[in-house]
Order: C-alpha cells, then structure tokens, then sequence
C-alpha cells in the first residue's frame, strides 16, 4: 500500500485515501475527504482500477472524488476571506499557508501545447505530482529535489510519451507548504525520424504563495481533471547545431598548390573538399583522466553532536546559536546518508538535553524520512533524554 493509494475498510462500507504511512502496521487514510483516522493494514483493502471499470464508481467513491477537487480552493478561499483578500494575493511569511486570488469570473484561457507540473487533489490536503506531456514528441525526463543547505536528491528518471501524464511522483501536504522543496526538472524532447536534436532543459521549481493558488485550471489536458499547473518549457527547446565531420587528408595526395582566391571560391574547395574526404581533420580534444571515487566509510555507531565534539580543533568562538545549530544539522545528514548507504542497521545520536532545540529538530527530519523503522530515546538511565535510537530499514 502506498499513499494517494484509495481503500475500503473490510468491517463496513466506508472508503478513503491513504495519507500517511504511520508504521509497519499502522496507516491513516482520510474517510470522504472530511476526516482522518489510524487504520491497522489488515483491515482495508486496495481499491483496485480493474474494479472501477468493471462495476463503475460507487456513489461515496464519486462524492469523494468531487470534495477532493473543489474543498482545497475552497478551504483556502474562506481562510482568505477572513484575513480580507479581495483581488490580490497576500505575501505570506514562513509558516502560513498560501492565500488564492479571489477567483475571476472569466473563463481561462486554454492551455497551450507544452510540458507541465500538475499538482492534483488526492484530498484536501493531500496532493500528488505528475508530469504532463502535452506535446507531439517523446520526452525523457529527471526529476530531483533540494535538499536543507543547498543538497540534491534525485527522484526519478522516466520516459514519457507525448499526450500522456506520469504516474504519481510524489505526495505533498498544504499544511506543509513553507516547507516544500525546490524541484530541479530536466527535460531532453525526442521525436522518431526528427532531423534535429534538441538542448537539454532545466528547470528549477520553487513554490510561492502569491502564485500557487492562481495557477490552478479547471480542465488539465490529458489528466482532464482540475489541477494546479505549472509550465516547465517555457522557453522551448533549441535544436542543436551538430560540427561537420571532416577527414584527414590521405599522405600520399599531392600538395596543391598555393592559387589566390575569392571567397566564394574558398568556399566550394572546402566543401569540394569534404564531398571528397580530403577535409584536414580538426585535432582530437584529451578527457582529463576520471579523478578516483572515493571510499564510502560507515559511521560510528554512537554519533555526538555536541559542537566540541564536531570541533575539537576550536576554533568556533563567536558562532550564533542558528549557525551551531546548522553545523550539528549538517553533521547529522551526513552520518544518517552514510548509515543509510552502508546498511547499518542503526545507529545512535548524542544531542544533549538542553533547550530541546537540536533534539525537535532531528525527530522532524526523522519522522519524513521513509527510510526510517523508527527511532525512540535511547538508553535513558545513561543519557537521560538527550539521545535518540534510530533503526534503519
């Protein structure tokens, strides 16, 4: 079972979509889109597409389905209302969710060919994340995110076919809007018998309130469902110019001799002269030679993240509490991302009692992180509370 996945509760009719994943046993799924509740797996089953086709969608299925597409614009639009938003966003500041414009009467304008990010509706608060190829050519894609301090991680690599949508990409919350990543979207368009070959696009994807809200379309195509919609090709791809090869000229060919020549002339020998293979060829660029990988180490198994720990050198008079904090947050990424890569199966961090800060910090980054089993306080009648246990998957 995954997120976004749709269930139904063997112990009565009710149905719903997976929100989170609690534990190994344990799930929430959002019953109708109004509330959540803690589920244990073994009492739901998957929803399975076949059985949509085969005996159409129940009437909850469909009621479900409607509150999930309208009830996020709408939540939004009464919170806007009260803060009394009339026609222009509100900057918001870290934290707050993003207030919609006030909606337009108008209809809006079509959408034009091109690649987009669809955000859609699995619930009120709950949305995944397509591609969509609204194009005539095949388009291979990457998709990665940033990470805190500036970090990539890779998410996906596909190919999609023109006129089609990705599957789900992920799944992001609206209540944890100030804390969506950066998207880092590569595109590279393809076309069977194409005389051109195209750029490489990047497209970098950071969300702001202002904006989120009024990018939202009734009638995606393709997904034909509504969905907020972001173009990602804005600039289209240029083809690109590929060099003329061009040959060696053969040892034994005689030298010809030096003639003057007008410029039209000069250039019917040069390409006289590659019909012909007699073209001088252009020298051979060196790779520079592949610096060697290094070794990936393990940590150890108990990490201490007080800052003498981290510095014992010194050298760390004059730090403010945010820069500490940063270099332990820093220091935890990197022991957690070599655990992870060297199977370890857990491993310990020492963080202190103190205000809380380090400890509330470290048990946020942990409970996103789905490679985690779980983690706990470890060893209380050595530590106290100023360490935590966390299990690796």
């Amino acid at each position: 079972m995954n997120i976004g996945d749709r269930v139904r509760l063997l112990t009565g009719r009710e149905e719903g979509i997976i929100t989170r994943l609690l534990s190994d046993e344990l799930v929430e799924v959002a019953i109708d889109n109004d509330f959540t509740i803690p589920v244990l797996r073994r009492e739901i089953v998957v929803v399975a597409a076949e059985e949509t086709k085969a005996f159409g969608k129940s009437a909850a299925a469909v009621e479900s389905e409607r509150k999930a597409a309208s009830s996020g614009a709408a939540m939004a639009a009464q919170a806007a209302k009260k803060a009394g938003v009339a026609t222009e966003a509100k900057p918001t500041t870290k934290g707050e969710s993003p207030a919609p414009l006030k909606a337009d009467k108008a209809q809006p304008a079509p959408v034009q060919k091109g690649i987009y990010l669809a955000l859609t509706h699995q619930s009120p608060e709950l949305l995944a994340l397509h591609l969509v190829n609204h194009t005539d050519r095949t388009v291979l894609f990457t998709l990665g995110e940033e990470k805190t301090g500036g970090k990539y991680r890779a998410l996906k690599a596909e190919k999609l076919e023109a006129k089609s949508a990705s599957e789900a990409l992920g799944h992001w919350h609206l209540k944890d809007f100030d804390q969506w990543p950066a998207l880092l979207v590569q595109l590279l368009p393809f076309q069977f018998n194409s005389p051109d070959a195209f750029e490489l696009l990047t497209k970098r994807l950071q969300f702001r309130a202002a904006s989120f809200y009024t990018s939202r379309q009734p009638n995606v195509p393709v997904l034909q469902r509504e969905a907020y919609l972001f173009q990602l090709d804005e600039k289209p791809a240029a083809p690109v110019a590929l060099p003329v090869a061009e040959t060696e000229q053969p040892a034994t060919a005689p030298a010809a001799k030096p003639q003057p020549a007008t410029d039209k002339q000069q250039l019917a020998d040069k390409l006289k002269a590659q019909l012909t293979g007699n073209a001088p060829a252009k020298p051979a660029a060196v790779a520079p030679a592949p610096e060697p990988a290094k070794a990936l180490v393990a940590p150890s198994h108990e990490v201490d993240l007080h800052l003498e720990a981290l510095q014992p050198e010194g050298g760390t008079e004059g730090l403010s509490n945010s820069a500490i904090l940063k270099l332990q947050l820093e220091a935890f990424e990197d022991t957690l991302s070599r655990a992870l890569a060297t199977n370890m199966h857990e491993i310990i961090y020492i963080h202190g009692s103190g205000n809380g800060t380090l400890r509330k910090e470290l048990h946020k980054l942990l409970s996103r992180n789905r490679d985690i089993k779980f983690f706990e306080d470890s060893m209380k009648e050595k530590f106290g509370y100023g360490a935590t246990l966390v299990r690796l998957k």
